[in-house]
């Protein structure tokens, strides 16, 4: 060293450390530097917490006096506590070197390397700088070595594990449990090393004796509850204490799959995952060079734990915590990882297990890819091949349960068979491919009807169950498997001895099951359908009695999802009907219920529509309940029933929406809650539809924890005095309100009646029977109009339309005859009145306001239609009337806005040419004192458009219109840019909003597949605020069609005053006028095409 050495000092920086690697694998809290100088003094760096490629950034330093010492011992160390360490933990690293050596790197940084650890080298970077003038400080910088025996016992265990874990020696795992044992008996209860003593003592025992000794695990676990009690949240140490017990207790629960396990276990998971968000050693310290290889094995590990807690408990929330943890452990598992094929596996399967409860298609499509790039990866000859093909043919039989393709379940028949060739006899997984194989011969039996493979399903039960025998986990599905096949038997073959073996298998399944097993599920299923088979026969009620008992309880069953429940109170409805069954209403009000909840955990409009009409059997469930109910003579439930299936999609979409002012009056601070959580549920419904699954799966356990809070809230409301039925569905007093300004007429197309029911403004519904029509008579005559309306635009305008007069003859003789009768002779409705129609089913398709009878009395007078007698309207549902006249009390100043586009783009449509004199008209029209304006053209955009609807009370919107009659909500408005869709325009909360004439085709037609919910572009505008809409059945001429808007807006503003505003409540009545002016200039078809919505 060049000069003398006195009164100089060397400040020496560590700067970072990579490849810190820990010998005994066993998970560090941290990792810290130690400088000793000599035998007696020692300086430690600060502990650092390693980062995903397991190195640290310390930049700590200690200055050291030249003269001091001529070498040094520096050491990397793992520290298993970040509190007050026990010892100085486990080696990592350890080298000697001089004073000089430091010096001879000038200022710059340099790397020093340490013997190897599990094949790589640990290094640390440092930096040594002389320093002159300095005090003599490191003698306050160091601490003296003065060992207690406890920490001296705490090394030597560490140093002992270590070493047995590099050499499998047993003497070594026996020396480091005695020294961890004397360090325990030395930390007495009050201790302050005792946690840490219980956590040393605890992992040598787990590593090393634990894997077949439960006495041995349960002393563990024991040892680890104590001390993560000795460590509460936040306590340094609290999160790898979360880690011992949690790895001790999904060890134990592999072994013996026992609730309380399960539950601790996703507990503490719970608690854990956030206190170790990616990069912590949690999620980075290798098992074996490969941080990833820790990592997923964790996150599996976490996944089974919860799953198996939802298979306990039927909350889907576990199994969405299982199927984030699984992700994980495959995102860890990058292709060519050679634990990929296992958790693609097992993610699918949660994924499977999930779509059973949800019914959520994505879920079985990503399982059934998953499956299928799983089976890639295991080719003949493949160990695990038999798995990959036994799953994926669970799936696609699934699928083909879902979707109906057949080759679906041929393929599925297919994997099986080749699935159980590889598993011969004495293969531990046979019984399941044999129950498999068989549940997928069964079905392609239903649904082609080839008895070989009933014969060869029941032997395949049968074979399965032999492998079952009692007490075995599996043995209860089996049972009640084997017993649907039986039934199938019974039904074909008619012998008594396979019917009541079917009881007596479903029965011992039941015996087997706990009370909220999920499956017991699909033992009252198969009972309900073995009672069911033999009532068939046999014709004892007794039987159909314990069938609907059965029905009851598994539609009721709690810990089953709701798509079986939903598909088994169908089936209810469809068996009560069947055989005249008392309980028939009780199984739709059980639908309905059950589909409303189902819903309600669905996080937007469309996710929500996309559930419903996955129920395909149910879509005339609505009317069905309500003919019930008529059937009865139960018309108050036959109201509140229509009303409530009907109105399932608007219902939910409203109750965000739900004005708020007399709760305000009652609790204000109930009124806050409910709008605080009403606002985070409208801006949780967006993020749940993300493209990325694992932020969706997020998202949605997200809106479900909210959708719970929300429930608490109203739960708290409905306690209030005159609360109680506050957002449950409307009784009929609730849906009278409609009728406050004239009757509504619900008519009911079911295929057990045809009927209308008469709700007045006071006093009990009224129910009007159509003695000729059936829904087989209405099918027909929906067509029919279409055919003809399609035939008369190729008709010249003076025609005489005589195949559709003779349709509305009909209409008017059969359908509304008998109801004007009821109006005018039973509750004295004056001429003139208004009434509203409610149409259902497939009277949606029906032109009910033009019913004419276009016939000549003796006299020579033409006999009165329906718009002579009365001013008819519509309402999608008696709740959107209610809604909205609820909300004209907020009446803003009038402004009116023209939107047209001619020229939409992007293949919207083609160019119309009377768009622009069209709201060149209407301008003209309104009156001068209304703030009006024009959109079209170029500005005429979507963004443009909604703007124009939010910023003004009264709409006009000529343009192309389209009805996505696979997807209503898609449905549309032709706007220069892109269209303008019924789901913006829904997003939207236009209080103010008054009026909307859409001049346009199809904006008041339903949807095809959920007819009975009335969803369409007019109603959208409805639900969204505008009260009075005018709207179009099907194609508008719009050369023709100006002539009704004239006469429209004449009648509108007819008679008004100075001063006087425009009222949207006369646009029926002008409508009415509007119609019967241009008889003589506009042809029949186009005069009916247009129709009035809401007040």
């Amino acid at each position: 060293m060049p000069g003398g050495s006195e009164g100089r000092y060397i400040r020496l920086e560590v700067i970072s450390g990579t490849n810190l690697g820990v010998p005994s694998l066993h998970i560090p809290a941290g990792i810290y530097v130690s400088v000793n100088l000599g035998s007696s003094r020692r300086w430690k760096s600060a502990i650092g917490i390693l980062s995903s490629d397991e190195s640290i950034a310390w930049r700590d330093t200690v200055t050291l006096s030249l003269d001091a010492s001529s070498t040094l011992s520096v050491e990397i160390r793992a520290s298993f506590e970040l509190d007050q360490m026990l010892g100085n933990g486990e080696v990592v690293g350890k080298l000697e070197m001089s004073l000089d050596a430091l010096l001879n790197h000038g200022n710059e940084p340099f790397d020093i390397s340490f013997p190897s650890v599990r094949g790589v080298h640990p290094s640390l970077t440092l930096k040594a700088t002389v320093l002159h003038n300095c005090d003599n400080q490191d003698n306050a910088l160091f601490d003296s070595i003065i060992e207690c025996d406890i920490a001296r016992d705490t090394d030597v265990g560490h140093e002992q594990f270590a070493t047995y874990v590099t050499s499998k020696t047993a003497s070594h795992l026996n020396d480091a449990v005695k020294h961890f044992q004397l360090v325990l008996d030395q930390c007495p209860v009050g201790h302050p090393h005792r946690a840490a003593a219980l956590t040393n003592l605890a992992w040598a025992r787990l590593e090393g004796y634990a894997r077949n000794d439960f006495q041995n695990i349960d002393c563990i676990v024991s040892l680890l509850r104590e001390a993560l009690a000795l460590r509460p949240q936040g306590h340094p140490d609290h999160p790898s204490s979360i880690h011992h017990l949690l790895k001790a207790l999904i060890w134990r629960y592999s072994k013996e799959r026992t609730a309380a396990y399960i539950r601790e276990c996703a507990q503490l998971s719970c608690k854990l995952l956030p206190l170790c968000p990616g990069g912590t050693y949690l999620c980075s310290i290798a098992a074996g060079g490969n941080g990833a290889d820790y990592a997923s094995t964790f996150d599996e590990s976490l996944a089974q734990a919860v799953e198996g807690r939802f298979d306990q408990r039927g909350i889907i929330d576990d199994l969405a915590e299982s199927i984030q943890h699984t992700r994980e452990a495959v995102s860890l598992c990058p292709e060519g990882h050679s634990e990929r094929n296992t958790y693609l596996i097992n993610l699918a399967y949660s994924l499977h297990h999930r779509f059973k409860h949800q019914g959520n298609l994505d879920d079985l499509n990503e399982a059934v890819s998953l499956y299928e790039e799983a089976l890639r990866l295991h080719p003949v000859g493949h160990k695990s091949r038999d798995v990959s093909l036994d799953n994926l043919g669970s799936a696609l039989y699934t699928r083909f349960n879902q979707r109906g393709d057949v080759n679906d379940v041929i393929r599925s028949i297919s994997l099986r068979h080749e699935a159980l060739t590889l598993r011969p006899p004495g293969n531990p997984y046979r019984d399941c491919t044999l129950n498999n194989l068989a549940l997928a011969l069964k079905t392609r039996y239903v649904k082609l009807d080839a008895s070989e493979d009933l014969d060869e399903a029941i032997n395949l039960y049968r074979d399965s169950l032999q492998l079952r025998p009692h007490g075995h986990p599996r043995r209860h599905t089996g049972l009640f498997n084997l017993s649907s096949a039986l039934c199938s038997r019974f039904m074909q073959a008619r012998k008594n001895e396979d019917i009541e073996e079917a009881i007596r298998l479903c029965q011992e399944s039941l015996e087997a099951l706990p009370s909220l097993h999920p499956h017991r599920y699909f033992s009252y299923m198969r009972l309900q359908e073995a009672y069911l088979s033999r009532y068939r026969v046999q014709r004892k009620s007794a039987d159909l009695s314990l069938a609907v008992e059965n029905f009851r309880l598994a539609s009721r069953h709690p810990t089953q999802g709701f798509p079986e429940r939903i598909n088994e109170a169908i089936n209810w409805t469809f068996a009560a009907e069947s055989h005249s069954h008392a309980s028939a209403l009780e199984a739709y009000k059980t639908f309905f219920e059950l589909l409303d909840r189902h819903l309600a955990t669905r996080s937007s409009i469309v996710a929500r529509r996309e559930a419903t009409s996955a129920f395909c059997r149910a879509r005339t469930l609505p009317v069905d309940a309500a003919s019930c109910a008529m059937h009865l003579d139960n018309l108050r439930d036959a109201v509140e029933l229509v009303e409530q299936g009907r109105g399932q999609q608007w219902s939910l979409a409203s109750r965000l929406k739900t004005p708020l002012e007399d709760l305000k009056l009652a609790s204000p601070e109930l009124a806050r809650k409910l709008s605080e959580i009403n606002q985070r549920l409208s801006h949780a419904q967006g993020s749940a539809g993300s493209a990325d699954r694992a932020a969706a799966d997020r998202a949605a356990i997200h809106y479900r924890r909210l959708q719970q809070q929300w429930g608490a809230v109203v739960a708290e409301i409905r306690n209030l005095k005159g609360f109680s039925r506050f957002l449950l569905p409307p009784s009929y007093e609730d849906l009278q309100a409609a009728a406050r300004h004239g009757p509504v007429i619900i008519l009911v197309g079911s295929q057990y009646s045809c009927s209308a029911i008469v709700i007045p403004t006071s006093g009990e519904p009224h129910h009007v029977g159509f003695s000729r029509v059936t829904l087989t008579h209405l099918e027909k005559l929906k067509s029919d109009f279409a055919r003809e309306i399609r035939l008369a635009s190729f008709m010249r305008p003076e025609e005489t339309r005589k195949e559709l007069q003779v349709l509305l003859r009909t209409v008017w003789d059969e359908i509304m005859l008998p109801i004007v009768i009821v109006l005018q002779r039973d509750l004295r409705v004056k001429s003139g009145s208004r009434i509203w129609l409610c149409p259902t089913a497939t009277f949606t398709s029906i032109p009910l306001h033009a019913a004419h009878p276009f016939r000549t009395k003796a006299d020579g007078r033409r006999e009165l239609c329906l718009e002579d007698v009365y001013i008819c309207s519509y309402t999608p549902t008696l709740s959107a009337l209610i809604r909205s006249r609820q909300m004209m009390k907020k009446r803003a100043t009038p402004s009116f806005v023209a939107i047209g586009q001619s020229s939409p783009g992007g293949g919207q449509g083609e160019a119309l040419l009377t768009v622009d004199s069209e709201l060149e008209l209407v301008r003209k029209l309104i009156p001068a004192t209304v703030s009006t304006a024009t959109l079209s053209g170029d500005d005429a955009t979507r963004a443009g458009a909604l703007d124009a609807l939010q910023c003004n009370t009264w709409v006009h919107l000529a343009c192309h219109g389209k009805q996505d009659r696979e997807q209503p909500y898609y449905s549309r408005f032709a706007m220069r840019d892109k269209p303008l869709t019924l789901l913006d325009i829904m997003e939207k909360d236009i209080p103010h909003a008054e009026f909307a004439f859409l001049s346009a085709c199809h904006t008041a037609v339903g949807d095809e597949e959920t007819p009975d919910e009335v969803i369409h572009l007019a109603a959208g505008l409805q639900f969204s605020g505008f009260k009075s809409v005018i709207g179009t059945l099907w194609v508008v001429d719009d050369a023709v069609a100006k002539h009704v808007v004239e006469a429209f807006y004449k009648n509108m503003v007819k008679d008004l005053k100075d001063g006087d505003v425009m009222d949207c409540t006369k646009a029926a009545w002008a409508l009415n006028r509007a119609t019967d002016a241009v008889k003589t200039k506009v042809p029949l078809e186009q005069r009916m095409v247009f129709v009035h919505i809401g007040v």
